[in-house]
């Protein structure tokens, strides 16, 4: 999995011979910064956008591979024993209302670099079902997370925040909530040239701008109907830019940016949740301990808490889910979607590329 964050891939191997899952090794393969570069730059309009596009898909199915490859070497399996490689790609355009969305990848190659069947390109068949293609995750989340009693609430922070609601005897139901790190990444790497605010530090120096955070909560995202889902395409430099006054001290718009991603995933579980007992977080936001405490502080019905403590580590969770996803599509076992991205009925998700 490689998600809005944009930090590169991450890869498990997993047995799904008995549940829970088991996930046998981990590992993780850095973006080099000019892939990097050039993929926060395909996230926009730009010269030449086909010829570049192919050559980035062709350079991640090289990082996929070796993040493939580590993960069974930790594992101590060779590919004999993978069934398939699932692998969502790196999206790049993410316009539902257009009926479309784009993850660059090149799964043919990484079928042949790594000799395993590859299945990849989940999203256009819910799309083509009548969905919002995002997001994926919360059926499996169902299968993990889910207790008999108590309503939680799954929330993913990577670079989009997208939460999972998982209440006694109702389906599991889900949607993107807005911006989890992409816009604290972003505005960070303008100021200071690093890739994230390591553990919120920089945001802890800051103070909370009332007025910014009601123009940026007034985005009328926050307040639309579910099912739905976004990415860059909103929530970029470029609407942040317009928000903002000449005279915020950068830190502060780091503190707020960082209370925007708390408040709209608490405002969210709060008006399609309220029962909820319990967050638990996954994503590379868990790591942000400003961003967990702030979170906490508005969320005053239970427990803020990593996955880690219900079994699976906050890093491992999506690429995980897309282990499990390529399980279900290797066994042609539908997914039912409706409560989450709308699609009209289940779909087997993602296509194969055979080894």
């Amino acid at each position: 999995m490689s998600g809005t964050s944009l930090d590169g891939a991450d890869a498990v191997v997993a047995d799904f011979s008995a549940a829970p899952p088991r996930v046998l090794a981990f590992a993780s393969e850095p973006y080099p910064a000019d892939l990097r570069a050039e993929l926060l730059a395909l996230n926009g309009a730009g010269d030449n956008e086909i010829e570049r596009s192919h050559l980035a898909a062709n350079r991640l199915a090289h990082v996929y591979s070796r993040a493939a490859k580590a993960a069974m070497q930790v594992a101590s399996v060779d590919t004999g024993q993978i069934a398939a490689i699932g692998c969502h790609g790196q999206t790049v355009r993410h316009r539902p209302d257009l009926h479309f969305t784009v993850q660059l990848n090149n799964p043919a190659l990484l079928a042949e670099l790594t000799n395993c069947d590859v299945i990849a390109d989940f999203r256009s068949r819910d799309i083509a079902a009548g969905g919002q293609g995002a997001p994926l995750v919360p059926a499996f989340h169902d299968g993990v997370f889910r207790h008999a009693d108590e309503t939680r609430v799954v929330a993913n922070i990577g670079g989009i925040a997208n939460l999972t609601i998982l209440a006694p005897n109702q389906p599991a139901s889900g949607f993107d909530c807005g911006p989890g790190n992409c816009l604290m990444d972003a505005w960070i790497a303008t100021h200071h040239g690093k890739a994230h605010d390591e553990n919120g530090a920089w945001a802890a120096q800051g103070q909370v701008l009332p007025g910014l955070l009601q123009r940026l909560l007034s985005e009328a995202y926050f307040q639309s109907a579910a099912p739905k889902s976004t990415g860059r395409d909103l929530f970029n430099p470029a609407w942040l830019a317009s928000r903002l006054d000449a005279n915020d001290r950068p830190q502060d718009v780091q503190a707020t940016l960082l209370a925007l991603t708390a408040q709209t995933i608490v405002d969210h579980i709060g008006r399609h949740a309220p029962a909820a007992m319990r967050i638990l977080i996954c994503g590379g936001g868990a790591n942000n301990q400003a961003l967990m405490n702030a979170i906490a502080k508005r969320f005053r019905n239970g427990a803020v808490e990593r996955t880690d403590a219900y079994g699976v580590p906050a890093r491992q969770v999506e690429a995980l889910a897309f282990a499990w996803l390529a399980m279900r599509a290797e066994t042609r076992q539908p997914v039912d979607m409706a409560a989450t991205t709308g699609a009209v009925h289940p779909c087997i998700l993602g296509a194969i590329y055979p080894a």
